[in-house]
């Protein structure tokens, strides 16, 4: 399986991510800037893309949308937020995330959207 993307600027949040799906068995990869996250989007397939909204140089949904058109087949994306609300639910979604969860969330909520979100995946 391809790795998944993190894309996230707390170092300690990427560890911990990293850590928590090693231990399910998939291959992570990490960036801690949008551009260094819109990078691997071009140049790696990926199984998934979690990645932060905020971020020091710009907005995690232009990831989002960079996932979407990675071919053959768009990659899913996975929006985390500290700043959660509605609006910005809704920005994600309408990018084209696969799901959305608000920080601080727990290891089985994090899991449980990977899992499913992988899982629903058309298979080749």
């Amino acid at each position: 399986m391809n790795p998944i993307l993190i894309v996230d600027d707390e170092a300690d949040l990427v560890t911990t991510y990293e850590r928590l799906l090693q231990r399910r068995g998939y291959r992570v990869v990490s960036a801690a800037s949008r551009r260094d996250g819109l990078l691997v989007v071009e140049r790696e397939p990926l199984a998934l893309v979690v990645t932060d909204l905020r971020l020091p140089d710009g907005d995690g949904l232009d990831i989002v949308q960079a996932a979407r058109r990675t071919t053959p087949s768009p990659t899913p994306s996975l929006v985390v937020t500290g700043f959660a609300s509605e609006v910005s639910r809704a920005a994600a979604m309408g990018a084209g995330a696969s799901g959305y969860l608000a920080k601080p969330f727990g290891a089985a909520a994090l899991l449980s959207l990977v899992e499913n979100t992988l899982t629903a995946l058309p298979r080749a």
